[in-house]
């Protein structure tokens, strides 16, 4: 892939452009990016291609076929049936998250094209609570499994969370036994689930549908676990091995089917569709 290059030679014409949130620092290799340049270069640092996480809006923009999506259940949002208290509100969280995402939830739904092939496509936003699995999110997604049951659609889920979402304890947990239940009447009727796993899928979100896929990808480098390598260290009282719970370690383990460069995940995901006859 030829990343986004640019003169840094040239003067600015405009001084406002240096001005704060135009430029990001990547977080492997500390460069500064301009972050026009990061986005057309899909959120990967053109330096040492870091995949940046993204929003579930984002994803779905760059996976899809332009102006094809149409959401399904976009007008769901979370409701507090415990009357959860931390230290905030529960009700004040979602809030928070709903003002900073602009989404209702942390989870985008719907039916798309990606290269002419038309899919139903979920895509989680961890800048939605973390893109943590409550009601809503688990409904979503288990909407998109029937939806793509009926239709005979290829079903494309792109993971992205830190697990099940505590303030909704019970209600979250149910989410993992229901998805899995979708996920195997799509199975038994013969659907195609094709599951990316994005830096991190961790918890229950890794525990149910996120390692169900007929086939599973990764992005390079992604987190992909249940619990964090601390409590694994301290529950086995033994050390990790290096790059463990990297996308790469579990290449090898067995668990994940293809590394895929952001850059070709399109291409893949229609090549795959094409050779399961979807």
């Amino acid at each position: 892939m030829s990343a986004i290059t640019w003169d840094l030679d040239e003067p600015i014409a405009d001084k406002r452009a240096v001005r704060e949130g135009q430029w990001v620092q990547c977080p492997a290799c500390s460069e500064s990016i301009f972050r026009r340049a990061l986005e057309a270069n899909l959120m990967v640092c053109p330096k040492c291609e870091h995949h940046h996480r993204i929003s579930g809006r984002m994803r779905v923009e760059q996976l899809t076929d332009p102006n094809t999506f149409e959401a399904m259940n976009a007008h769901m949002a979370p409701m507090d049936p415990l009357g959860f208290t931390d230290t905030k509100a529960y009700l004040a969280r979602i809030a928070d998250a709903q003002r900073l995402t602009g989404e209702n939830d942390g989870v985008q739904t719907g039916t798309a094209f990606i290269k002419g092939r038309r899919v139903i496509v979920a895509a989680m936003d961890f800048t939605f609570m973390a893109g943590s699995m409550g009601s809503v999110v688990g409904e979503k997604i288990t909407a998109a499994i029937e939806h793509a049951t009926d239709h005979d659609l290829p079903l494309i889920v792109v993971s992205c969370s830190g697990g099940a979402r505590m303030q909704e304890s019970g209600f979250s947990l149910m989410q993992m036994a229901k998805t899995s239940a979708a996920l195997a009447r799509f199975d038994r009727a013969g659907g195609l689930f094709i599951s990316v796993l994005a830096d991190p899928t961790t918890g229950g979100v890794t525990a149910s549908f996120a390692m169900l896929g007929d086939i599973i990808l990764a992005e390079p480098k992604a987190l992909v676990g249940f619990a964090g390598p601390r409590v694994i260290k301290q529950t086995i009282r033994q050390d990790l091995p290096d790059g463990f719970q990297t996308a790469e370690f579990l290449l090898q383990a067995g668990f994940v089917d293809r590394i895929v460069h952001r850059s070709n995940l399109r291409s893949e995901i229609a090549r795959l569709i094409d050779y399961a006859g979807k």
